[in-house]
């Protein structure tokens, strides 16, 4: 029998993944195989005969599982970016598996003894600041596990967590079902009407990689599904359109989450009451720089209000524009992103379709890696000798202003039916000090419509937005420089973690990144001067139906979740109900309604957490101001506290004092308000209150 690869040297550049040797037979074994060396090592901490201390037990347990890691990291990765049926079947079998592994680690009375007695001694160790970190977050590891509950307790706990495992998977895979088997033919030519050239040629490819050659289809992918509902004027198909996309989880009984969500909620809510918490937002949210849904509530409101006046005076305009095209029935959701375009038209007149020829998807991965460059002095160097997992992917090597190696990255740009929807940062192997110098591997994973064949991929200010946002969680993962891998990275708070994504978003819109690198994908020319500052003065255009669509789940994520007992729930209901208790406007729909909600039902990820990216952009609105306020958006001094305090320290220490050590004092809401347009409709509360 062949060696399984995962337990062999890898001899490719950087040791990345040897893609072409790894199947799901191999996969499937190796998980079988590390779960076991896992298990032995545990048990070994358990077996030292002398007393614990921060090496034989924090140490002990920071070292184990590298094996696991190592497979693990690979196939969840493969099975998001790339999935067939029998990875499926792998991720079915061992969800159960893993929570269970989990559960026998976290609740063992013997090894949780044992780090509280090291806990218990701290003072007295002599640690360094960043070991100190470690053997706290180690221990609060094990009391939010339940190690300190009692036997029956227990039992009952690693039921849930098996249960809320399977549920989990279970949800992302009936999603990507109905995104994968949903698609809109447009053939007739009055189909296309209203689409522009770039959208028809999408249109077309998507078409063709689903056996259509010669046709035009929109799939669920949001880089074609928006796109579609903003420019196309056949208004009975964006209406089915609309409906098949926010539909998805609950439109085939097959596929229907409904039933998995109301468990999810059900089982949350008892795990909390277990562990002594008044709610599972109560759980959550105790290990974040919030803290209370109380603040997170505050912060909600405090957004909500002045996005719900701005509503009203887009809808207006909306509804003037409907009227003027025959349309009597009123604006309905379906509707908003065409009329507005027609809207930012006339009042900006700023075009998406006159945009996409500057935004070229190679000029923007460029762009990123310039910024990078500017801040940090890193550069990146394509590699075509490094393995892939598919022939779409790109792989670059990191290097820093000394020229050493600082990690490798991946780029996995473009959409397809076997990657689940929306866009997301990774690691196949995370930063580490211990034990010798180990450097990441980091993937971006996208969505985006490739372009026609021989064309360039043409991108959307947002899917520009989004590219910049993806990669600044992937420098959060290569720059890392701490001793622990458990506290390299992205291995922060949920609201701590979209700072530095969200903050490398202002470097997009950039004199110098726009015209250096927004450039017409025939001609070179750099994006015309007028243009440019149409697309500064329309920045805040739409922010009040942008800011509702995102706000809306927030709070229904935060209103399942302070659930104390969830009982027989409905949650199509519950949600009915929620979104009206905020006055939820009938013309717009969540941006992630409850049925595919992934972020907060496929895993617990961002369960009672999505409020994270609103108070992340809290601390990122401010952030940048540090660099205005130099007067030079790449400032060396600013950019050297913001590789220290952020991008490169992990969770060595709280994000509050992080954050204090980068700006001097805690952030102000006020730069938050006044990005999105709605600063003049509120008084700004002090952000330290949020």
């Amino acid at each position: 029998m062949p060696a399984n690869p995962f337990f062999e040297p890898w001899s490719t550049p950087f040791e990345a993944p040897p893609f072409a040797a790894i199947t799901p037979e191999t996969i499937e074994a190796a998980l079988e195989e590390a779960l076991a060396r896992h298990e032995a090592e545990i048990a070994a901490i358990k077996a030292v005969p002398e007393a614990p201390s921060f090496e034989n037990t924090i140490l002990g347990l920071e070292r184990a599982g590298r094996d696991l890691t190592r497979v693990a990291s690979v196939f969840y990765n493969l099975a998001s970016a790339d999935t067939n049926d029998a990875l499926q079947a792998i991720e079915r079998r061992f969800a159960p598996l893993f929570s269970r592994h989990w559960s026998r680690i976290g609740l063992d009375a013997d090894l949780f003894a044992r780090v509280a007695a090291v806990h218990e001694a701290r003072e007295s160790l002599g640690l360094d600041p960043e070991s100190l970190r470690l053997l706290e977050r180690t221990h609060v590891g094990f009391v939010r596990a339940g190690a300190r509950l009692g036997a029956q307790d227990k039992e009952r706990l690693a039921a849930i967590d098996q249960r809320l495992a399977e549920l989990g998977t279970a949800f992302a895979q009936n999603v990507l079902a109905d995104e994968r088997d949903t698609v809109i033919w447009l053939d007739d030519a009055r189909d296309l009407d209203g689409l522009p050239d770039w959208l028809v040629a999408a249109a077309s490819g998507a078409a063709a990689e689903r056996g259509g050659e010669g046709r035009h289809a929109i799939t669920l992918s949001r880089s074609l599904i928006e796109p579609f509902l903003t420019f196309s004027a056949r208004r009975d198909l964006r209406e089915r359109a609309f409906t098949a996309w926010v539909s998805r989880g609950e439109a085939r009984r097959e596929t229907d989450t409904r039933p998995i969500v109301a468990e999810t909620v059900r089982l949350r809510a008892e795990r909390a009451r277990l562990l002594g918490y008044e709610s599972f937002a109560h759980f959550k949210l105790d290990d974040s720089m919030a803290r209370t849904p109380n603040a997170v509530d505050d912060l909600l409101k405090a957004v909500w209000r002045p996005a719900l006046a701005r509503v009203g005076e887009e809808r207006a305009a909306l509804a003037e524009v409907a009227a003027a095209e025959g349309v009597n029935d009123g604006v309905r959701p379906w509707d908003w992103r065409y009329l507005a375009e027609k809207v930012r038209r006339a009042k900006h007149d700023l075009d998406e379709g006159a945009l996409k020829p500057y935004l070229a998807l190679d000029n923007m991965i460029a762009a990123a890696f310039h910024v990078a460059g500017r801040l940090f002095g890193l550069s990146f160097t394509a590699r075509h000798d490094v393995p892939t997992w598919h022939p779409d992917v790109r792989a670059f090597e990191v290097t820093g202003p000394d020229g050493a190696h600082v990690g490798l990255f991946y780029g996995d740009y473009f959409a397809r039916p076997s990657k689940r929807s929306g866009a997301w940062a990774s690691s196949f192997r995370g930063q580490r000090n211990l034990d010798g110098r180990v450097r990441p591997i980091i993937v971006n994973v996208m969505n985006f419509a490739r372009g026609p064949r021989g064309e360039p991929t043409l991108l959307s200010f947002d899917d520009a937005r989004t590219l910049f946002h993806e990669f600044g969680h992937a420098l959060h993962g290569l720059l890392s420089d701490v001793t622990y891998g458990s506290l390299a990275g992205t291995s922060v708070a949920r609201d701590w973690v979209e700072l530095p994504s969200q903050l490398y978003e202002h470097w997009l819109e950039t004199p110098e990144v726009i015209e250096r690198f927004a450039r017409h994908y025939r001609t070179n020319e750099p994006m015309p001067a007028d243009l440019r500052e149409r697309l500064k003065a329309a920045r805040s255009f739409n922010q009040g139906f942008a800011t509702v669509e995102y706000c809306a789940c927030a709070f229904v994520d935060l209103d399942f979740h302070l659930l104390s007992e969830a009982g027989e729930i409905d949650p199509i209901a519950f949600e009915r109900d929620a979104l009206a208790r905020i006055e939820m406007p009938a013309e717009i729909v969540m941006r992630h309604r409850t049925p595919h909600f992934a972020h907060v039902f496929a895993g617990s990820g961002y369960a009672a957490g999505y409020y994270s990216y609103l108070w992340s952009e809290v601390l990122d609105a401010d952030a940048f101001e540090a660099f205005r306020e130099t007067g030079d958006v790449f400032d060396a001094k600013t950019a050297k506290r913001l590789h220290d305090f952020v991008y490169a320290a992990g969770n060595r220490q709280d994000p509050a004092d992080a954050y204090l050590a980068f700006r001097g004092r805690m952030p102000d809401v006020a730069p938050l308000l006044r990005k999105r347009g709605l600063l003049d409709r509120v008084a700004a509360p002090a952000a330290g209150e949020a």
